[in-house]
């Protein structure tokens, strides 16, 4: 049967790649070495963009052979063609040509694990019924020997209607060649003969098919049938004949009774799957390696449990103490960097917006990176080795207790160090609504930059002394932990009970075996977080320090006291600019938290990031930059307002923490929020809900204190 791609997307919608010859879509299950094996066969060829209108990734790469070049699009996992989150409904959409702004594939790899041909043939089988050309990757070659599997790879590809099939190992290349080639050859070859593993499903569709107004192949009807005219399957019903709804629903309650159809199909397709395994698997005694003696243990729970806590325990000390020294580094690095161009530049406001607009700008977003490619490094290397899908069963029923599933724990535990890599490692959560959920709750985890605040004030105004066996400023900052995690968890059950809520999808999945990572996969992955972290998140960080720094530098006060210091110049000046003005301006707004014009300004320009706010205060408080922490707590305990009264009153002061420990003052989180949701909303309503809990936390604490 012909395909249409003109009745599913608008040619004008079709982005084709000018340089290639033609495109593959790379398909398969999570953890069936689907994007080690697309690593190693584009290698560093590869650009990664958004799909249109979706945040879901869109990773291409290039195959090139004497005078041809494929385009590889490597889709997001997928078990079948019925959609159960967002990122297999992308998967599906390019599949069958919906995807607009994407190419419709010439050709499709099937990537099956060779260890579990059981699930992997289940997706095979819908792909050959789309009458596209099509090549099946046996990966994992090696693991299933070991496992004491031989396939009988002649009688395999006979029952899957001609289809061309490749062993490979993507780890170590084995078998690379011989699929670069039948890559190559894939876009002229043809389509195999589709199976009969549902012969009353096919007729049915055929049927159907022959009173469509436009040529419709079977699978796009099978779906139909299947998973119902809801979304993209409304247009398939379009295309049918007039009585196209009555006869639709007659072929359901034929072929499915009071089954539901989802139920139904796997038990027919999986009854053919068997069939076929009998006929072409072989099954040896295995060979009892380590890594299945490893599988076995911890797959216990008590042994598993404790294993999970210790490698997390791993990764949030590798976060703080590997990523210390490099940020620490890159800090001095655009200091020295700053105070070198100043000097070349001299005074103004060109010199002072280079070194202290956009030099600080760049620097105050390139300090993340370290936090994010050590964190990222450990997920990768979890992923890929089988770890990540354990501890996300692990801590599935604990996670359900507030509405998420276990795959929320990393992105939680991540924001403990950074919410920007936290709200990132969110991509592994499958369904939407959990998604969106972590990434409200993540904020509220006590990252490394609210510890300078925390620190500071905790030193300042909470008494050294002991309550029991703790000392009291350590009971304080356990608290405000305590506080962060309680906070996050109670918005993640606040969300899914009312703006996300809906049924808790079906968490299921398969425990892959433990397998070695492949290092060139971690490279291009890690690659990948940066570009992404840097061209995006970055520039929206950079554009708003630039902008708090025009803020604090203009207007320039001409009546300032010669006699004063420079220290006390710069207060003055502060006092005098737009960011002093606008802190006197909203100082009556903050002025129930028991907050005067220093503090409203030192909030206002601790937007780009919390720990901005420590610089300002020492601003604003006569304190240079080469003071010290204790000299500014000095200064901070002796501020009064007019009448002589302290400022920093103790009530006020955990009113403070409560604020900072609640308020989304964070540029980098906002727009790395503002790209996973692909919406303003979100991050509005984040910001807006956190800063509203900040708010009357804090006012209730120095209201109640005082």
């Amino acid at each position: 049967m012909a395909r249409s791609v003109e009745t599913r997307v608008p040619l004008t919608d079709i982005t084709v790649s000018r340089h290639a010859d033609a495109s593959i879509a790379v398909v398969g299950g999570p953890n069936s070495g689907k994007s080690t094996l697309f690593n190693r066969l584009t290698g560093l060829r590869q650009r990664i963009g958004n799909y249109p209108g979706v945040t879901v990734e869109r990773h291409v790469g290039t195959l090139k052979a004497d005078d041809r070049t494929i385009e590889l699009i490597d889709l997001p996992g997928t078990h079948a063609l019925s959609a159960h989150s967002f990122e297999e409904q992308i998967a599906i959409d390019v599949i069958f040509g919906r995807m607009a702004g994407t190419q419709p594939p010439d050709g499709i790899l099937a990537v099956v694990d060779a260890t579990n041909l059981y699930q992997g043939l289940y997706l095979v089988q819908q792909l050959i019924e789309l009458e596209c050309p099509i090549v099946v990757a046996l990966t994992m070659s090696d693991a299933a020997e070991l496992n004491g599997l031989k396939i009988d790879v002649d009688k395999l590809s006979s029952h899957l209607g001609g289809t061309r099939i490749c062993r490979v190992v993507a780890t170590t290349g084995q078998g690379i060649n011989e699929l670069r080639n039948a890559l190559i050859d894939l876009p002229k070859a043809t389509p195999p003969e589709a199976t009969e593993a549902w012969p009353e499903l096919s007729r049915a569709a055929e049927k159907l098919a022959a009173t469509a107004s436009v040529p419709l192949r079977r699978a796009e009807i099978e779906r139909l049938l299947v998973d119902g005219a809801s979304g993209a399957n409304r247009h398939v019903l379009d295309c049918l004949g007039g009585n196209a709804r009555a006869d639709v629903d007659r072929y359901r309650d034929e072929l499915f009774g009071m089954e539901p159809p989802l139920a139904r199909e796997a038990r027919v397709r999986y009854a053919w799957v068997r069939r076929v395994l009998d006929d072409v698997q072989q099954t040896a005694p295995p060979f009892y390696s380590w890594r299945t003696r490893l599988t076995e243990f911890l797959n216990r729970p008590i042994p598993g449990t404790i294993g999970l806590f210790l490698v997390m325990a791993i990764v949030f000390q590798a976060v703080f103490a590997w990523a210390t020294p490099i940020m620490d580094l890159i800090d001095d690095g655009t200091a020295a960097l700053g105070a070198s161009v100043a000097t070349v530049l001299g005074g103004g406001a060109f010199s002072s917006l280079i070194a202290d607009g956009v030099i600080a700008g760049v620097g105050s977003v390139v300090i993340f990176l370290p936090q994010i490619l050590i964190l990222f490094l450990f997920i990768i290397l979890l992923e890929d080795s089988g770890y990540l899908a354990r501890a996300a069963y692990l801590l599935d029923r604990a996670m359900r207790s507030v509405g998420l599933s276990g795959q929320s724990i990393i992105p939680m535990i991540s924001s403990f160090a950074c919410a920007v890599p936290g709200i990132m490692a969110t991509r592994v959560i499958p369904n939407r609504r959990d998604r969106i959920a972590t990434i409200l709750a993540a904020p509220f985890m006590t990252c490394s930059a609210r510890l300078p605040v925390y620190a500071l004030l905790i030193a300042a105004f909470v008494p050294m002394r002991d309550v029991g066996f703790m000392n009291l400023q350590g009971l304080v900052l356990f608290g405000l932990y305590i506080f962060g995690i309680i906070a996050g968890v109670l918005t993640a059950l606040l969300m899914r009970k009312t703006a996300l809520r809906g049924p808790k999808p079906p968490f299921a999945l398969m425990l892959p075996a433990f397998r070695r990572p492949n290092m060139q996969t971690v490279f291009l992955q890690l690659l990948g977080r940066a570009r992404v972290f840097l061209y995006r998140a970055g520039t929206v960080i950079f554009a708003v320090a630039v902008v708090i720094w025009a803020l604090a530098y203009y207007p320039r006060a001409t009546d300032i006291d010669p006699m004063l210091t420079e220290n006390e110049a710069s207060a003055a000046q502060l006092e005098q600019s737009w960011l002093g003005r606008a802190g006197h301006v909203v100082q009556p707004v903050f002025a129930p938290l028991g907050w005067d014009w220093r503090v409203s300004s030192a909030v206002i320009a601790g937007f780009p990031a919390r720990e901005v706010v420590i610089a300002v205060l020492g601003t604003v408080y006569a304190v240079g930059d080469e003071a010290d922490e204790a000299t500014l707590s000095q200064r901070l305990r002796s501020a009064s307002w007019p009448d002589g009264s302290p400022v920093f009153t103790l009530p006020m002061v955990l009113g403070l923490l409560v604020f900072y420990a609640c308020c989304l003052q964070c540029a980098a989180t906002l727009a790395v929020i503002r790209r996973e949701t692909n919406s303003w909303r979100w991050p509005v309503f984040a910001w807006v809900y956190m800063t509203s809990i900040g708010y009357l936390g804090a006012m209730t604490a120095y209201q109640l204190g005082t």
